[in-house]
């Protein structure tokens, strides 16, 4: 069940945007503004579900994600990475470094609350029945 999301991204209307939303949908949400902040915020409290920019200064999405995956706590923690990008390159390069998908930007409230709503629907073996863009 998610309850605790980290949402991570060096735009502050994006920031405001996702808590926002999230908020309203009923999750705690807390907000970092670039990579290095949002590693420290991630490891010194643990959330259910993060969420990350890519291009972000001082460490990139998918580095962030890669760091995360490395520590236990974050094993099987899903992480969505927020992008514009589209690409089959950066699609592979995101499962390589163990983001549980992406959601292409401009952001779309609606799905994105949906999203995490699926996500939090975990099967007994702890797999996700989201359906994640691909």
């Amino acid at each position: 069940m998610i309850k605790n999301i980290l949402a991570i991204d060096d735009s502050a209307a994006m920031r405001q945007i996702l808590s926002a939303t999230l908020t309203l949908a009923g999750y705690g949400v807390t907000v970092a503004s670039d990579g290095i902040e949002g590693l420290e915020t991630a490891l010194a409290e643990r959330f259910d579900l993060v969420l990350t920019d890519h291009h972000m200064p001082g460490k990139s999405g998918l580095d962030l994600i890669a760091e995360l995956r490395a520590n236990h706590a974050y094993k099987a923690t899903p992480i969505l990475v927020l992008t514009t990008e589209s690409g089959e390159p950066f699609k592979d390069a995101a499962r390589a470094s163990g983001a549980t998908g992406w959601i292409e930007k401009p952001l779309d409230p609606e799905l994105l609350t949906e999203l995490v709503a699926a996500l939090s629907e975990e099967a007994p073996d702890g797999s996700s029945q989201a359906q994640v863009s691909e």
